[in-house]
């Protein structure tokens, strides 16, 4: 059995990498695809086991390591271009137009699908929020070639798999596709368990605007008794410090030890994104530290109210400094088991066993 495995692009270590490194590892020989890479040797070796991948025209482009969004109205033809004959089974990892690649009916397309194209179809207008007026009407009109493209090729996978029921009903509502829950790996043996917190709340993520980072300062600017550390950097950390109050600390992007050891000694970690899973929410509860989510989305799935953390109902600094303030109220004893029990539904072991069981279904039998 010949087998490929292709994703939009490789640039960093994030998320879908995570998910891609464990499917890589699930086979001794795979052929990676990309519409380009540009990993680190660090991440090379981390992801795709020291393998480079079969690239795009788009590699070749100018600034395409930092400017390779600019290109997105070539995607689809970039990814159609890839050639997989030959190969008997193809995985593709899409959040934006690996689902798409072309294959033969005697070839088999399992997709996992993080989300349709966030920025062709929800998040269109927080994309564009910053653009002017002349490249926000140019994206406009590709972006509507983008969603026909996207719904024209819905068809080409043999099967979807997705990382939470909320982006099963996503992909069902613009695809009409079924997909089968797979949750994501999550790493939880690095978050280790800490029982002991400090007197300080915790948030961390890519400093942009659909994170609402800015929510969170500003709810914090009501409760000046109560100190909010924020990691992580992004265009949106200058217009945040300048909005931030005395209680407000900015730590910038930090290595991996130190993120966990701010994570573990929080007396909690704040979300509030409307997340398709939010991997960063189960790391937290990996380290024992309950979780301040969105009630939407897929903190839904990741977060068990008054078990492992509290909602909030509403994506405003009010409902933010509410969530607070019932949290440091009810002094809730978070247990252990709960924390522990909750994040192995999480664990890379059960990523890895629900893949290969799904796979087993249609005859393919990983090699691992």
């Amino acid at each position: 059995m010949k087998v490929a495995f292709v994703q939009d692009w490789l640039v960093v270590d994030g998320g879908a990498e995570k998910v891609a490194k464990e499917i890589i590892n699930c086979f001794e020989e795979i052929t990676i695809f990309s519409l380009i890479d540009f990993l680190s040797e660090k991440d090379r070796k981390e992801i795709l086991g020291g393998r480079k991948s079969n690239t795009s025209f788009l590699q070749k482009f100018p600034n395409a390591k930092n400017g390779y969004r600019n290109y997105f109205p070539l995607f689809p033809t970039a990814i159609e271009s890839l050639d997989f004959s030959g190969f008997d089974l193809i995985i593709s990892s899409s959040y934006a137009v690996a689902k798409g690649i072309k294959t033969t009916k005697n070839q088999t397309h399992i997709c996992y699908c993080h989300s349709p194209i966030r920025y062709a179809w929800d998040l269109e207008e927080e994309y564009l929020a910053e653009v002017g007026f002349l490249k926000k009407s140019i994206a406009k009109f590709f972006l509507r070639y983008i969603r026909k493209w996207d719904v024209k090729t819905a068809n080409r996978p043999t099967h979807y798999l997705t990382n939470s029921h909320y982006v099963a009903e996503r992909i069902k509502r613009i695809y009409n596709r079924e997909a089968t829950v797979i949750y994501p790996p999550v790493d939880t043996t690095n978050f280790v368990f800490e029982a002991q917190k400090e007197n300080y709340y915790f948030t961390s993520a890519r400093l942009v605007s659909y994170k609402k980072t800015d929510l969170i300062v500003k709810a914090f600017a009501t409760l000046p008794d109560l100190k909010l550390i924020v990691s992580g950097d992004g265009p949106e950390l200058e217009k945040l410090k300048q909005i931030a109050t005395k209680n407000v600390e900015f730590i910038g992007f930090v290595a991996k030890p130190t993120l966990i050891n701010y994570m573990q000694r929080a007396k909690a970690f704040i979300l509030a994104a409307e997340e398709d899973f939010g991997i960063t929410s189960i790391e937290a509860q990996s380290c024992g530290t309950p979780v301040l989510a969105y009630k939407k989305g897929g903190y839904l799935e990741t977060v068990i109210e008054n078990k492992t953390g509290l909602f909030f109902d509403e994506q405003t600094p009010e409902s933010i400094a509410n969530c607070m303030r019932n949290f440091e109220a009810l002094k809730i004893n978070f247990e252990a088991v709960d924390f522990k029990n909750h994040v192995e539904k999480f664990s890379i072991n059960q990523f890895k066993t629900a893949f290969k069981a799904f796979l087993s279904q249609y005859g393919f039998q990983t090699a691992k």
